[in-house]
């Protein structure tokens, strides 16, 4: 690849184009597997664009391939939104209920800028750059779903690529680590007794009781079984039973979710929810049953890739300040793909000049700055063909 291409000043070109997509994206935002207009609009762009590319219509996902050769880079970027009400007051606010609190519409048209960069080069790279625009990434389905469906093969991936903007850190600053992202496992748990009268318990088998007891007994996991070196979350975020005052409920429902760094204390600790919780509930008389909702590893990065990356973020952006320690226990379902492939997993500040309007992902007043679609799609494109020139 010509390393004297500045695909920071093409990128600075397109910024107009890129801020007009993305509140075209902002306004539609869709959840989960399926995301119709989302992928309409996606398509029209590679269409323009003249980008060839393949749907998988079932589970909203696109994959675009730009280049030849042997080797293969993935460029990911999800797209999906969440289902809460937008508060923001910006001009393109979404109105249907949904919304882009977590800046999916950014890192989509990111990715459509990178795409757009990569092409006016395509007969410099030195191999294939694969697009993926991936749905359910909230879900932590997308990129299980997307892989099923074939996108690390023909051609088959050697690397891969993500970046997420992040509302409340300032422009100019990126982040990445080892183990960046935790892990996930998302249950429900469903306590079943007998129902009765209030006034007469002996009767009846009470559910609330048995998952009371269940909630305690989970919470000495975190403190009495997992090393105090070793980073774990146990959250149970809902808990229903019951409908009125003076009933005993048939069944209680608690749903949670564990975050983990560590893959074995991930194993360790999924097999002693199920046998803490099964025990408990045995000796309230209780039946239960466990539903597995969500899963997937922790996002732990390739240094190689990483350094590569790093590398091309430096010779684009000099005074890119970039922080090497970053490790949160939130998820992100990229882990599908640094489990397979190795991978590089960057996050790119896209706070606000405003501080006091700084929110957290997933606030329904979050804002994010445009400023840097520029900067994300530069970066997108020079991380792939650097990779592949330096692979070739």
């Amino acid at each position: 690849m010509d390393t004297k291409i500045d695909f920071m000043k093409e990128a600075a070109a397109l910024q107009e184009e890129l801020t007009a997509w993305r509140r075209a994206l902002h306004q539609i935002p869709e959840t989960g597997l399926t995301l119709p207009k989302t992928m309409d609009f996606l398509t029209q762009k590679l269409d323009e664009m003249g980008i060839s590319y393949q749907v998988y219509p079932d589970i909203s996902c696109i994959q675009a391939v730009i280049g030849s050769g042997p080797r293969c880079f993935l460029l990911r970027s999800d797209v999906d939104g969440l289902p809460v009400a937008e508060e923001a007051e910006v001009p393109f606010k979404s109105v249907n209920g949904c919304m882009h609190g977590c800046g999916h519409d950014m890192h989509g048209t990111i990715l459509l800028g990178a795409a757009k960069l990569l092409k006016a080069h395509e007969s410099e790279l030195k191999g294939t750059v694969k697009l993926l625009f991936q749905s359910g990434e909230e879900i932590f389905k997308g990129s299980k779903a997307a892989i099923d469906a074939g996108v690390l093969e023909n051609p088959h991936v050697d690397a891969a690529f993500a970046a997420h903007v992040i509302g409340m850190a300032p422009v100019g600053l990126m982040m990445t680590g080892k183990k960046v992202m935790a892990s996930v496992y998302g249950f429900k748990m469903t306590v079943t007794g007998r129902g009765g009268h209030g006034s007469m318990p002996e009767a009846a088998i009470d559910p609330i009781n048995a998952a009371v007891q269940i909630y305690l007994a989970l919470q000495s996991l975190i403190a009495r079984e997992v090393p105090a070196t070793e980073a774990a979350v146990l959250t149970i975020g809902q808990f229903s039973a019951g409908d009125v005052a003076n009933v005993i409920p048939e069944r209680a429902v608690l749903q949670g979710t564990l975050r983990t760094l560590s893959k074995e204390v991930r194993e360790y600790l999924m097999k002693r929810i199920s046998e803490i919780a099964s025990a408990v509930a045995a000796a309230y008389r209780c039946q239960l049953e466990i539903e597995e909702l969500s899963s997937c590893p922790s996002v732990i990065t390739d240094d190689e890739v990483t350094a590569s990356a790093e590398a091309s973020i430096r010779a684009l952006i000099p005074q890119m300040q970039i922080m090497k320690q970053m490790q949160g226990m939130g998820s992100e379902d990229f882990a599908e793909f640094t489990d397979r492939v190795p991978g590089a997993y960057y996050a790119l500040g896209a706070g606000v000049p405003d501080q006091s309007k700084w929110r957290g992902q997933h606030n329904p007043a979050i804002l994010f700055n445009e400023d840097v679609l520029q900067t994300g799609a530069a970066i997108y494109a020079k991380v792939a063909a650097d990779w592949l020139e330096k692979h070739a």
